[in-house]
């Protein structure tokens, strides 16, 4: 026997000028998910989609299952893109995905609107700094993003949070 582990080698990914993987894992169905420091990537059947950290809303990992499930971003009313697939062994691949998300969120402040209900306003940035830092809010279960008065609050809490970071 050896006295030098083989190491499994990491599946091929085609990413961005300057970017490398850091972290990676292939699924039952032979989907491939990557990540650097800059993106998240999907390798489905010779198809590369390229994630952006800060367009990751949120990711998880279901440890019964195996289950990895990641969803992007999305505009209000619309569906969300949803990455989910079963990892056997996935490495450093969910430390990576948490670290990068994380360090993408410049802000995350919670408006009540009444007793129960409210919104995020949320700002996030490419974890490297570069770009504009992007706003959206989330809003609660029940609460109407056309309501006037929600808008207005919306309003109002986007122009605090923006000079809490020194933005104008």
């Amino acid at each position: 026997m050896s006295r030098f582990r083989r190491r499994t080698p990491s599946p091929s990914v085609d990413v961005g000028p300057g970017e490398r993987v850091l972290a990676a894992a292939t699924t039952a169905d032979g989907t491939v998910l990557a990540g650097t420091r800059d993106a998240f990537y999907v390798v489905t059947d010779g198809t590369t989609r390229r994630v952006p950290w800060e367009q990751v809303e949120s990711a998880g990992w279901d440890r019964d299952t195996d289950t990895f499930r990641l969803s992007e971003v999305g505009s209000w009313g619309e569906q969300r893109p949803v990455h989910t697939a079963t990892i056997e062994a996935p490495g450093r691949l969910l430390e990576l995905v948490h670290e990068r998300v994380t360090a993408s969120v410049v802000l995350q402040r919670h408006v009540r609107l009444g007793r129960r209900r409210g919104l995020r306003v949320i700002a996030r940035r490419a974890p490297s700094g570069a770009g504009e830092v992007q706003w959206v809010y989330e809003y609660d279960e029940g609460v109407d993003p056309d309501d006037p008065a929600v808008r207005a609050a919306a309003g109002e809490a986007l122009e605090l949070a923006r000079r809490d970071v020194g933005l104008p």
